[in-house]
């Protein structure tokens, strides 16, 4: 392979790309120099790195992957480029690649898209990378419908919070696309023990608390591909401490 041919071929697909037929030669080069073009070190080596590891199957979904981060990129910041953290890109296309689902495949694409700094030495999606990589799609859908639908606060000292959120039984089934209340049950426990979630069911009753976290709510919105303040983004006005306490009521 030639060195131009290298640069483009970051995820190391270009040899099984006439394997993967919804994936034309065009698209793997597109996503190949846009990831190329985010990341600092020499591309050929990135790619050396995946080569053996990114069967086609895994390939077509991190091009998906790369096609969406490079459009919410293009959407918010036009053609300036910016640059993610070598161990974010990594992470991402190591994890992301197993998803085909294109609800989990936006949401990955979103974390490479607000990974992207001038810089390039922001690590701090790592964390992030990391808790996507450890929920199931319907997990990661009831997190983004708590997230979008809570009411959300920031505190007079300026972190941001929900106010409680429930589900009763069948709102979670059908949110989660789950029918084994029992699944369910443990789903929820996971999404606690992260600190995704607070609450879960109680024994005698069949209602949920399904409270985000600082921790799930940040998770939101950076898997939106959302790089400002977590803050801003759901313009959640400040609340003493007795205005939480009331609304908790």
């Amino acid at each position: 392979m030639s060195e131009g041919n290298k640069s483009l071929d970051l995820l190391g697909v270009k040899p099984i790309a006439d394997s993967v037929n919804t994936v034309t030669d065009g698209t793997v080069k597109g996503a190949s120099a846009f990831l190329s073009r985010i990341c600092l070190p020499a591309a050929e080596e990135f790619g050396l790195l995946l080569k053996d590891k990114v069967s086609s199957w895994r390939a077509k979904n991190a091009v998906e992957i790369a096609n969406k981060a490079q459009a919410l990129l293009e959407h918010q910041v036009g053609n300036v480029v910016l640059h993610a953290h070598p161990r974010i890109v990594y992470a991402t296309i190591e994890n992301g690649s197993w998803a085909e689902d294109d609800f989990m495949q936006k949401l990955w694409a979103g974390l490479l898209a607000s990974s992207c700094t001038e810089t390039g030495k922001d690590e701090s999606n790592l964390i992030l990378v990391n808790l996507l990589s450890q929920i199931t799609t319907s997990q990661a859908r009831l997190i983004n419908y708590v997230c979008q639908n809570c009411t959300t606060f920031q505190s007079t000292a300026g972190w941001l919070g929900s106010l409680k959120f429930t589900l009763d039984l069948p709102q979670l089934i059908e949110v989660m696309g789950v029918s084994d209340i029992h699944q369910i049950d443990r789903e929820l426990d996971h999404l606690r023990a992260l600190d995704l979630i607070s609450g879960g069911f109680q024994p005698e009753h069949t209602l949920a608390t399904t409270t985000p976290m600082a921790l799930g709510l940040h998770l939101y919105v950076r898997s939106q591909g959302y790089v400002g303040d977590p803050i801003s983004y759901f313009n959640a006005p400040i609340m003493t401490q007795k205005e939480i306490e009331k609304a908790m009521r």
